[in-house]
């Protein structure tokens, strides 16, 4: 495993991945009842962000652990598509109030952005510049006749 073949689209993936692990830890809304994280409130919008998490970590991984670049790539593929998803239903958590939320606390609005990161960052990850791992093979001229 070596970090440094970690680039900046993997990089901002993994602030966002931290950002969504966090955002599940604390609460997302205040009400009448008291603070409300994300499980007291599990829905559909939750459903479809815990598998940009998951893609996002699965594009980590694969960026760590893989020599060529098929697996990471492909798994960017999917964690742009699975982002843009999270984007919006994280967007929608943030608008919406449930069970009669009267504010929104820290945990919805890092799930906005965590998953806004991973969408970003999984973008970037697309574009694949990564240093080879051997040098470029230089062959001999042939000699002129």
């Amino acid at each position: 495993m070596n970090l440094r073949r970690l680039r900046l689209g993997e990089l901002l993936a993994l602030a966002g991945s931290v950002c969504v692990i966090v955002s599940l830890l604390v609460p997302w809304y205040e009400s009448a009842i008291g603070q409300l994280d994300a499980w007291d409130t599990f829905g559909p919008g939750l459903v479809l962000i815990l598998p940009a998490l998951c893609a996002a970590l699965a594009m980590i991984l694969s960026a760590l652990t893989e020599r060529s670049a098929a697996l990471p790539v492909a798994t960017a593929v999917w964690c742009v598509l699975l982002g843009l998803i999270a984007v919006i239903a994280a967007a929608v958590r943030v608008l919406e109030r449930p069970d009669h939320a009267s504010s929104l606390c820290a945990g919805a609005w890092l799930a906005l952005i965590g998953s806004g990161l991973i969408l970003i960052g999984a973008w970037l990850a697309l574009r694949d510049e990564r240093p080879a791992l051997y040098e470029r093979a230089t062959p001999v001229p042939r000699p002129r006749p």
